[in-house]
C-alpha cells in the first residue's frame, strides 16, 4: 500500500477515535476529538496532493478516498447529534446521508462496468464545506463549555448566558440545513457530470 492509500486508510481509524471520543460529554474529550477531527481532515489534503505530484493515484486510492470523506463526515454529524448544546434535526443529517450512500452506490454501479468516477469539483467543495461545519461548530461547543465553567469569564459577557446558549443552538440549525442544501446540489451536479457513465440514459 502506498503513502496516500495509507493516509485515506488512517483517516477511517481516527475517524472510529473520534466517535470514541464524542461519545462522552466531557469538554476534555470534545477537544481530543477536535484534534483528531483535524488530523483526519489534514490526511485528506496530503494524500491526494501527494498522490498527485509523486504520480501515486490508483483505482484503490480513487474510490477509498470519497469513502473515508464520507466515513469521516457521517462520523461528525452524527455524534455532533448527541451534543446537547446544539440543535442539529435527524432530517437534514438524513438529507446528507442519503446523498452520501446514492453516491457510493452510483460509483459502485460504474465501477462494475470497468468505470471508476473519482470525486469532482463539486464533491470536493461539499467535503470541505462539511468539515468546516463540523471544525466551526465543536470548536464553538468547546469554547461555550469552558467559558460556562469559569463564572469569571461567563460574568465578562454581556447579556444572559441562555442567549448564547439559543445562539449557539440556531447556528448550528442553520448551518446543518445549508450544508445539507450544498450536498443535495453536488449530488445532483455529480449526477449530471456522470449521466453517461452510469448508464441512466438506459433507465
Amino acid at each position: 500500500m502506498n503513502l496516500p492509500n495509507l493516509l485515506t486508510s488512517a483517516r477511517c481509524v481516527l475517524a472510529a477515535f473520534f466517535v470514541v471520543f464524542m461519545s462522552f460529554d466531557n469538554v476534555a474529550c470534545y477537544m481530543i476529538a477536535y484534534f483528531l477531527f483535524a488530523v483526519a481532515s489534514i490526511t485528506d489534503y496530503y494524500d491526494g496532493k501527494i498522490a498527485r505530484e509523486q504520480n501515486l493515484e490508483t483505482n484503490f486510492g480513487k474510490l477509498l478516498d470519497p469513502v473515508a470523506d464520507k466515513i469521516l463526515m457521517v462520523a461528525g454529524f452524527i455524534m455532533l447529534m448527541r451534543v446537547p448544546d446544539l440543535f442539529i434535526p435527524g432530517w437534514a443529517v438524513i438529507a446528507i446521508l442519503a446523498r452520501e450512500y446514492l453516491i457510493t452506490g452510483a460509483r459502485s454501479l460504474a465501477a462494475s462496468e470497468g468505470v471508476v468516477i473519482p470525486a469532482n469539483v463539486w464533491g470536493k467543495a461539499k467535503t470541505a464545506i462539511q468539515m468546516t461545519y463540523v471544525f466551526v461548530i465543536l470548536a464553538l461547543v468547546i469554547l461555550w463549555r469552558i467559558i460556562s465553567a469559569v463564572p469569571e469569564l461567563e460574568a465578562l459577557l454581556p447579556g444572559a448566558p441562555e442567549t448564547y446558549e439559543t445562539g449557539l443552538e440556531y447556528i448550528s440549525l442553520v448551518g446543518i440545513i445549508l450544508v445539507a442544501g450544498y450536498t443535495i446540489y453536488s449530488g445532483v451536479q455529480f449526477t449530471w457530470a456522470n449521466w453517461n457513465a452510469l448508464k441512466l440514459h438506459q433507465m
